[in-house]
């Protein structure tokens, strides 16, 4: 069912689309347009761990709770209750849930799941927030925490995909376990077909779904590239795309609708802060320092950014973003008297050397977002080489350069990643998490012991100062420079409700496929 191809071209993706219009005639077929293109097996071990990974996983399988427009909603848990004195969640679930092979779904598949992933952990939820799970008749169950945790409702039940016992069970490698079995879900929607080498995915809507059959009958994935994107779009061959903001103006005239993000997502200066200088705080406010990063915004994004906040949460979460860190404006003078003081010498080529060692790195620019970030890295290269940092720039596909960063195989790199609409539990995944996204600093004891202290705080104006204080001290430290948060956009033709979930999907990403989006069909165009 799963099929293999060797090479994909624009060509495979007009026969997929006559293929699946010509079987689906009277079916609503919704496409939508991606410039990747694979993102894994859509099953919880094998999807790849970024947001469009998550987000094709997410359409086969429910979580406790999910996220509307309006926030928290009741999804496999029809309603819940936090206990203090227990340090206990009990969840009331749905008793009209079936599993895609048509078994009943109870609450041993969401204690099994829990414990499921204490023995395999996955990367999206921490299981040591988890101390037990009880079932405590066949409809109720309680989750005792082994600590306060304020972010529970978002990050881990509004997160973390209930799988079916009788499925998992025995499975002891969750990363190779890649059958049509491993994708029986509660949600919506059934993967029917999967192209690895295309990038393309074609899901059937679940017609026994609790919520009622969804009015989409079929979503499609296929791999289409930025430059077709519009013009596909124009052309009624795709419903739906991510486009650059150059183009808004003309598609609107066409008719199209556009779904605008506020700027929630990070660009970055990823640093292997493992090693020398990149290991001193004073080098890295020297390339801070050194960055031009509101060149950076008006070049590579055309304006359509925000300078990064050095703390990471972005101003537009207004919730929690600390508008008095450190800012860090471009100036060069000061960059190279940071330099300077730590005894280093310019040589001949105006390149900075200690030791007869040359001041040089190796900038790594791979990305999703491969052309973008190529600019970016040229535009970095050119203003730490004009304070005297000697840059080697080099280009990789996106999963070699997550693999390298993941294995402190690099020097800097540029990076990114979304989830800052939301909770601030995002500090703690991207400063102190494991993931290749993070920036896994533990130099600074007094932010490590924040960062702990801010998910057990109830008090939410307690928390707010903490949380504060974390940005302040992660200003100072540098643990990564955060480049800019840029503005997305998504067009599309209206026959769906696209929108960009507040605080973003699950543990809170910024993209505009939220399922709930296909249970209803508006209109044709």
């Amino acid at each position: 069912m799963y099929k293999r191809a060797a090479e994909f071209t624009i060509f495979t993706v007009l026969a997929f689309l006559a293929f699946t219009t010509v079987t689906s005639v009277l079916a609503v077929t919704y496409t939508i347009a991606d410039p990747t293109g694979d993102w894994g097996y859509p099953s919880l071990y094998g999807m790849y761990p970024r947001g469009s990974g998550y987000v094709r996983m997410s359409l086969i399988f429910d979580t406790l709770v999910w996220k509307d427009k309006g926030g928290i909603i009741p999804a496999l848990a029809e309603s819940w209750v936090y206990m203090p004195e227990k340090n206990a969640y009990v969840f009331n679930l749905r008793e009209d849930v079936t599993w895609h092979d048509g078994k009943r779904f109870t609450a041993a598949d969401v204690v099994f799941t829990l414990n499921y992933i204490k023995q395999h952990p996955w990367e999206w939820v921490d299981s040591n927030i988890i101390k037990e799970a009880e079932e405590i008749d066949e409809y109720v169950v309680e989750i005792y925490l082994s600590k306060p945790y304020a972010p529970f409702l978002t990050n881990v039940a509004g997160t973390l995909p209930v799988i079916p016992k009788h499925v998992w069970e025995g499975v002891e490698k969750p990363d190779q376990f890649v059958s049509e079995e491993a994708l029986i879900g509660t949600g919506p929607y059934r993967l029917s077909d999967y192209n690895k080498a295309q990038g393309t995915y074609l899901y059937e809507a679940y017609e026994d779904y609790y919520l009622g059959k969804p009015e989409v009958d079929r979503i499609k994935f296929v791999k289409v590239s930025e430059e077709i994107a519009p013009t596909a779009l124009k052309n009624g061959e795709v419903n739906a795309s991510s486009v650059p903001p150059e183009i808004l103006d003309d598609l609107r005239s066409k008719g199209l609708e556009i779904a605008e993000e506020p700027p929630t997502w990070a660009a970055k200066l990823i640093i292997n802060h493992k090693k020398e200088p990149l290991s001193s705080k004073e080098f890295r406010s020297a390339l801070a320092y050194a960055i031009d990063r509101e060149k950076i915004v008006r070049i590579a994004k055309r304006g359509h950014a925000v300078p990064g906040s050095m703390g990471l949460i972005p101003p537009s979460n207004r919730s929690w973003h600390n508008p008095n860190v450190r800012k860090y404006a471009h100036d060069v003078a000061r960059a190279k008297g940071i330099i300077d003081d730590m005894g280093y010498t310019t040589d001949k080529d105006g390149y900075y050397h200690k030791d007869d060692k040359r001041l040089e790195f190796e900038l790594l620019a791979g990305s999703v977002f491969r052309e973008e970030f190529s600019r970016i890295g040229e535009l970095i290269k050119s203003d730490l080489e004009e304070v005297g940092v000697k840059i080697n720039l080099r280009g990789l596909e996106s999963k070699v350069a997550d693999a390298r960063i993941k294995n402190w195989n690099f020097d800097l790199a540029v990076g990114g990643h979304g989830g800052l609409g939301g909770d601030p539990v995002a500090l703690n995944r991207n400063i102190t998490g494991g993931g290749f996204n993070s920036a896994r600093y533990f130099q600074n004891e007094e932010l490590v012991t924040l960062l702990k202290k801010q998910l057990q705080e109830m008090d939410i104006k307690k928390r707010k100062r903490i949380v504060y204080r974390i940005q302040d001290i992660c200003a100072q430290e540098l643990p990564a420079i955060t480049l800019y948060h840029p503005m997305w956009y998504w067009a599309h033709d209206g026959t769906v409700d696209i929108y960009y979930t507040d605080g973003g999907l699950a543990l809170g990403i910024p993209i505009p496929i939220n399922k709930l989006s296909f249970l209803e069909y508006h209109k044709q165009r």
